[in-house]
């Protein structure tokens, strides 16, 4: 307790691979918030992360270099809490539902400025009248993204372009014989551009691949590769 996020992740974890630089890290779990460099000094303990929209929860750590899209990462996480969701309140149960479909909407370049309002404003309702702390802490990936990288956000609505996501030149594939068919790249593609039976090599359609790296972030085994 007290330890800075800067020991933990450069001293203790070796820093950033290959070199690149450190853009954020998301902790606490996967309802945990995004904090950025600027806080890399600061010590990890209860009342200094919840000032700054974070927590200890598991204490896990999710550390992103500068390739990174933070609307991506704010999207695969609600997607997963709104999984987890068991139901019982309207907020989560629907709210999170609500939120997702945003999301995606904003990362496929298909959203709006007034999606960003409706995206805080459902926050805020769900934080406060959830039953659980799934509920209550489900959006804080969305609410530090929007205060810490906002641009990122006005990137896909605004520009309908984002560097992260559509920047990149080279063509995903997925390596048939490193594939294991365990389909974990498919259910978080955005774009549904991954198809494949259970237990046999995925394909991406590279005609609706947004380039995001999803499937690269998450595959197990290594066999998503830039082409």
């Amino acid at each position: 307790m007290g330890t800075t996020l800067r020991e933990v992740i450069f001293d203790i974890g070796g820093g950033i691979k290959d070199g690149k630089k450190f853009k954020a890290v998301q902790i606490g779990g996967p309802s945990g918030g995004c904090l950025t460099e600027e806080h890399l000094d600061m010590p990890m303990d209860f009342d200094s992360l919840k000032k700054v929209g974070a927590m200890i929860g598991s204490g896990g750590l999710v550390v992103m270099d500068e390739d990174t899209c933070m609307v991506e990462v704010a999207r695969f996480f609600m997607n997963f809490t709104q999984n987890e969701s068991c139901g019982k309140c309207v907020p989560c149960r629907e709210g999170t539902r609500r939120m997702l479909e945003i999301l995606t909407r904003i990362v496929n370049n298909e959203g709006s400025l007034e999606d960003l309002d409706l995206l805080e404003d459902l926050s805020s309702t769900i934080t406060e009248t959830a039953l659980c702390g799934l509920g209550q802490s489900a959006c804080k990936p969305v609410q530090s993204t929007l205060k810490y990288f906002r641009n990122e956000y006005l990137a896909h609505v605004v520009d309908k372009h984002c560097p992260h996501c559509n920047g990149r030149k080279k063509v995903l594939q997925i390596d048939p014989e490193l594939c294991k068919g365990c389909g974990k790249c498919m259910r978080q593609c955005p774009m549904e551009a991954i198809s494949g039976q259970i237990r046999m090599p995925h394909v991406i359609d590279t005609e609706k691949c947004i380039k995001c790296g999803a499937c690269w972030g998450c595959c197990p085994f290594g066999a998503i590769r830039e082409e």
